[in-house]
């Protein structure tokens, strides 16, 4: 098993980190109701995913 000959700096560890960014997921227009929605997930508003029905109007009713 690999082991580390020395102790990592602070400067060696925090440079591995300093790219990492946080972005906004990717917006797109929902095809049947035009609301924006996150790409490939089903649309909050009007339960359609890829042109077809996946939440019923009766599921989204009763909520």
């Amino acid at each position: 098993m690999a082991v580390p000959k020395g102790k990592t700096s602070k400067q060696r560890t925090a440079t591995r980190y300093a790219n990492y960014k946080a972005t906004m997921p990717t917006l797109v227009e929902c095809p049947h109701c035009h609301q924006m929605m996150q790409a490939h997930r089903v649309c909050k508003n009007c339960g359609y995913y890829d042109k077809t029905e996946v939440i019923p109007e009766e599921k989204k009713k009763a909520k």
